[in-house]
């Protein structure tokens, strides 16, 4: 026999026991064992219990759930109600009867990833009202557990409240947190309040990282206390360090934006990618709007993306997935894909996001998206159109005037575009242009004209360039080329390719402003840049006929050719026009 174990056979199971705890308290655990060891094999029930532990934790001992389960079962079967306590904790993770003799039982880690038996409520629920019933604190808050969350037949919730009440005096922190829990169903009375908050701080102190979320959730909403950014940041980063996965992401965004704590930019990112990769998609959207908005971080639309494909994927988030969805639009950080961004604005809108709505439907009227989502986003705008929303009644109209899941019917396309032109700036446009057109209404220009030139002092850009083409020809009311000279520069100022075209035209002369081919040159040549084809000839002519002091046959002839190949037949007459090119190779190198 060995001296250790010579050591350990003088003394008696019951003082075994007793040494066992001291050197447990001094830290010892494994020289704890073997005296737990001697006084569990004389069914000391204390010390099964302390063996149990051991296998579990591997503490002092190479860990083994199977003996772990297998100890703490028989101390349970003796009535020690803190073995009942955890037999019924083990049973809710599908470690009780039957465990021990499976082949999984050498896997080490208490609640390992590979666990995959299910839980037993029924076996829980049968020791933790033993251990309930003996006064175990932890045993009251298991069963209460199991009362409030196991299958349906056994949910007892008026019992579940008691149980936690009673965990909660015995100062249990899962039993202070389901009680808080459990008063938080009807806490509008300032007392109750109170006490929720008192049963969260009792909790939080004892380091249970629920508790420290919610407790720092209430601190920085101010509800039952006064309102405490600073405590709220110090809870999140509590509940954080232990891997709580909502608290990482609370304590990154507090480090962001500086909420309760000096702020943080990389640390703060550092945490929301810790929430994110734990699977909480909130972090995940952040950081994708991280790096889409630039400016805390530098941007970058293909992390951006790769972050926001996460949320989506994670639960369909729907903020996520509409900026997702304006990157493929955009092709920022991922390929331009039309499709892809109808599908992905399909998910915002049916989680209720009303610009995703409004995406989707531009989308389809383009041509994207599939018949399924025309309908459906058509019965959206009906819908709340219905209910008095202009902008729904707005997109409603454009689905009617443009048979977007719907047949086309311009009579009621114009009503609902009435309807909401009385708040919507689009509407007006849309309606003033019907009025012009005569589409579903009677032709009246003049009307048609008062409702435009609405839009347009608004800033509307379409609404501008059509107000300046009405006022250049006279159309439902005075010609005015100067203003409408001034309309179609605000446009192409702001990057609208027919407006450059129209500057261009008006500046070359035959209008009733002064004219300077040098601006209009330089305007047909932004729009022919832009691929407007009009302005492709118009650009030609000029180079060709040094209309503003610059001639240039071979540059003349690349883009009439570009205009004639977008369709503009008046455009082969210049081309005939020019003379032969002198350097082919320099011609074509202009061209490309």
């Amino acid at each position: 026999m060995r001296i250790a174990d010579r050591l350990v056979a003088r003394f008696s199971p019951k003082s075994a026991l007793r040494h066992a705890l001291r050197l447990t308290e001094k830290g010892d655990r494994k020289g704890a064992f073997p005296f737990f060891a001697r006084a569990a094999r004389a069914k000391i029930a204390e010390a099964e219990y302390r063996i149990g532990r051991c296998y579990l934790e591997g503490a002092g001992v190479p860990p083994s759930r199977g003996d772990g389960v297998r100890w703490v079962e028989r101390a349970a079967k003796q009535g020690y109600v803190e073995a009942q306590a955890l037999l019924a904790t083990l049973c809710l993770h599908g470690l009780a009867a039957g465990f021990a003799d499976s082949a999984s039982n050498a896997s080490p880690g208490l609640f390992g990833s590979n666990t995959t038996a299910e839980p037993d409520f029924a076996a829980a629920e049968v020791w933790a009202r033993k251990a309930a019933e003996g006064g175990s604190a932890d045993g009251q808050a298991v069963l209460a557990y199991v009362l409030t969350s196991g299958p349906e037949t056994m949910r007892n919730i008026p019992e579940a409240d008691r149980w936690y009440q009673r965990s909660a005096e015995g100062g249990c922190p899962q039993g202070q947190l389901g009680y808080a829990l459990c008063l938080a169903r009807d806490s509008k009375d300032p007392a109750v309040q109170a006490l929720i908050v008192e049963n969260l701080r009792q909790a939080a102190d004892k380091g249970l990282a629920t508790a420290l979320h919610l407790y720092g959730v209430i601190a920085e909403r101010g509800v039952g206390m006064e309102r405490d950014m600073p405590l709220a940041a110090r809870s999140y980063r509590a509940a954080a360090e232990k891997g709580h996965r909502s608290s990482q992401a609370r304590w990154g965004y507090a480090l962001l934006e500086g909420r309760g704590v000096e702020p943080n930019v990389t640390e703060g990112e550092s945490w929301l990618r810790r929430a994110a990769l734990a699977g909480d998609p909130e972090a995940a959207a952040m950081v994708g709007d991280l790096y889409a908005k630039g400016g805390k971080l530098p941007p970058n639309y293909a992390e951006a993306a790769m972050w926001f494909a996460r949320a989506v994927a994670a639960n369909n988030h729907r903020g996520a997935a509409r900026a997702l969805g304006m990157l493929y639009l955009t092709g920022a950080g991922v390929p331009r894909d039309q499709d892809e961004a109808a599908r992905l604005f399909s998910i915002s809108a049916q989680s209720g996001d009303k610009d995703a709505h409004a995406d989707l439907g531009n989308l389809l009227l383009r041509g994207h998206g599939d018949e399924s989502d025309s309908v459906r986003t058509r019965e959206w705008f009906e819908q709340a159109a219905a209910s008095g929303d202009l902008i729904a009644a707005f997109n409603f109209g454009v689905c009617l005037a443009e048979g977007v899941g719907i047949e086309r019917d311009d009579r009621r396309a114009a009503e609902w575009l009435r309807r909401a032109a009385d708040g919507v700036v689009n509407a007006q446009y849309w309606y003033g242009r019907m009025l012009v057109e005569g589409r579903g209404v009677e032709a009246n220009p003049e009307e048609g004209r008062a409702w435009i030139k609405k839009a347009a002092d608004i800033g509307m850009i379409d609404a501008e360039v059509m107000l300046a083409d009405m006022m250049l020809n006279g159309r439902g009311g005075p010609k005015d080329h100067p203003n409408a000279l001034v309309l179609f520069e605000k446009a192409a100022e702001r990057g609208h390719v027919g407006a450059m075209f129209a500057v261009g035209a008006m500046h070359g002369g035959g209008h009733e402003v002064p004219t300077q081919r040098t601006v209009a040159q330089r305007w047909f040549r932004s729009a022919a840049e832009r691929g407007h084809p009009y302005a492709q000839m118009m650009l030609g002519r000029y180079l060709a006929r040094n209309l503003a002091g610059e001639q240039n046959f071979d540059e003349a002839r690349t883009w009439i050719e570009r205009a004639i190949a977008q369709g503009i037949q008046d455009a082969r007459a210049d081309l005939a026009s020019l003379p032969a090119p002198q350097n082919t190779e320099a011609s074509q190198a202009v061209g490309d």
